[in-house]
């Protein structure tokens, strides 16, 4: 293979390039890719889980909270596009933080993918289930999310959308643009309507008039305030990485995945601030009423709000319905861009031979991975039943917090991942110190401290839900939180060793190897 002058921006080649796993090649441009990643986020339903809580740590600083969570995601996405560029496997975090930090680390990072997918999945279904009840009027239901039919129809939504990830990925992108059009098209509605009632003076009391100190970091009262809105405005944001983790199907698959990456992680900060600030100064930020920091508001920001917004007429029922259908769909969305990346992460870690082989079984018509699929939805359904019925359904909210261990352990990783492969180019330009070694770092770094303070928050047994008790000496009570966090990462560990006891040729130095591919003179050419 042959090289160009501009191969003196890449790092040596000592490892093997991608190998071919059977995906169907040039599916998806960059707008389906884009909307993969926005629909991933899934924004009104992470909006409706997580606003309300931000507002109760930081009261009227959310709308900079919104812009700092931003950074580190920022970041971390240009290190994803610069990956991607050098390398674009399906394994994402698994294959570079092999090919950076070696067979051990790259494991634990692709099992860091599948567990805050599989964790949020439970969350999802759930919603989805409530909503459909909301939908059509039947609040006895929808309003308990332990319902045995809400739990049937969330069950129902997860075997549809694996069914379409099954089916491949022209279905899913043609799915995802309807759900996400109706979403972001709502979001923007209700957004506009509060704003405009609120100038008109026609907001209910406590709101309040939109002010650019809201954008003022200086204003919260400590760092540890600013370090607990910023984590729970992290998960929001997470999903984008799902236009990378289909890199193998996308036409121009160096480029138009990282593009999308970034250009995702845009509209996201773009719409939540819009969202926010609109929320915030319709409802105010007061315990009463519709204010955002009513603790009967908490869980369903949107909702609560979306009602007093539309008003009680005829339109205002339409639209409130539509707000129901917004949620309804971002949720669905969601599982079903949520499947993609896991299932592609497992077969690509099965073509390396880091788990079973049958891990990278293909459908024969529809060149998707068929068992990582299936598997990914099946253990998805068994974890949402069980997580309903223990501990009263109290683990689906746990398992939502706990996510963002694994999120801020798998996007550092990919971080310092980007910075270690391509540290032998920082010094030829000031666009490759800063978009392969100082940004990346710098995601990492924030995301990781992320993870270390969120861990030592979780342990206590009043930080979530549900806690465990040590059944011997010292008896701790630990958190639900922990448990499911690092609890669910630890679990990696003996999963790794009975790999490396089964099929040791990838943990002794097989493919992917160490240190980046080299690529084609074509792609090169283009850099």
């Amino acid at each position: 293979m042959t090289t160009t002058a501009s191969d003196n921006n890449r790092p040596p080649a000592v490892s093997s390039a991608a190998v071919d796993k059977g995906l169907r090649p040039g599916t998806l441009g960059l707008l389906s890719s884009v909307v993969i990643g926005v629909a991933s986020a899934a924004p009104a339903y992470s909006l409706a889980a997580t606003l309300g809580l931000v507002v109760i740590a930081v009261g009227l600083q959310s709308p900079v909270i919104v812009v700092l969570a931003f950074v580190p995601m920022l970041f971390i996405a240009i290190g994803y596009k610069e990956l991607n560029e050098a390398d674009p496997d399906c394994g994402t975090t698994f294959t570079w933080c092999t090919r950076a930090f070696g067979p051990y680390v790259g494991w634990m990072g692709g099992w860091g993918i599948v567990v805050a997918d599989v964790l949020v999945m439970a969350s999802l279904a759930q919603v989805a289930g409530q909503y459909t009840f909301l939908l059509f009027n039947a609040r006895g239901i929808g309003t308990d999310p332990t319902s045995g039919w809400v739990l049937l129809v969330g069950v129902a939504f997860m075997v549809l959308m694996t069914y379409l990830c099954v089916r491949g990925l022209e279905i899913s992108a043609a799915v995802q643009r309807v759900l996400l059009t109706i979403e972001f098209v709502m979001l923007v509605i209700f957004a506009v309507v509060a704003l405009v009632r609120v100038a008109t003076g026609n907001a209910p009391p406590g709101s309040l008039t939109p002010s650019v100190s809201w954008f003022n970091p200086f204003a919260l009262d400590s760092f540890g305030t600013l370090v607990t809105g910023v984590l729970l405005m992290i998960f929001i944001y997470w999903g984008w990485d799902s236009t990378v983790s289909v890199n193998e199907e996308t036409a121009d698959k160096e480029r138009t995945p990282g593009k999308a990456a970034v250009l995702s992680t845009i509209l996201l900060v773009a719409v939540y601030v819009l969202v926010t600030v609109a929320a915030q100064s319709f409802a105010g930020v007061g315990t009463d009423g519709v204010g955002l920091a009513n603790p009967d508001n908490v869980g369903d920001v949107v909702g609560s709000v979306g009602g007093a917004v539309f008003g009680a007429g005829a339109l205002g029922s339409v639209l409130s319905h539509l707000l129901l259908l917004m949620v309804l769909t971002s949720a669905a969305a969601s599982t079903q861009t949520t499947i993609l990346p896991t299932a592609r992460t497992t077969l690509s870690m099965a073509v390396y031979k880091a788990l079973p082989a049958s891990f990278a079984r293909m459908h024969p018509r529809f060149l998707t991975p068929t068992v990582s699929t299936v598997g990914m939805g099946l253990v998805s359904v068994v974890v949402y039943v069980a997580f309903n019925f223990l501990s009263g359904g109290n683990l689906v909210y746990d398992a939502v917090s706990a996510i963002g261990i694994a999120i801020g352990f798998y996007y550092g990783l990919t971080g310092f991942a980007c910075a270690w492969l391509f540290r032998r180019t920082l010094g030829t330009s000031v666009r490759n110190l800063f978009q392969r070694g100082v940004f990346p770092f710098l995601g990492g770094v924030i995301l990781f401290f992320a993870v270390g303070w969120t861990a030592v928050k979780v342990w206590a047994p009043d930080a979530g839900y549900t806690s465990w008790t040590l059944p011997f000496a010292p008896h701790w009570q630990i958190g639900g939180v922990f448990l499911l966090g690092v609890g669910s990462m630890v679990l990696g560990l003996p999963l790794l060793v009975g790999m490396r006891l089964h099929n040791p040729e990838f943990f002794r130095g097989g493919p992917p190897g160490k240190g980046l591919p080299t690529r084609s003179t074509e792609v090169l050419a283009r850099s």
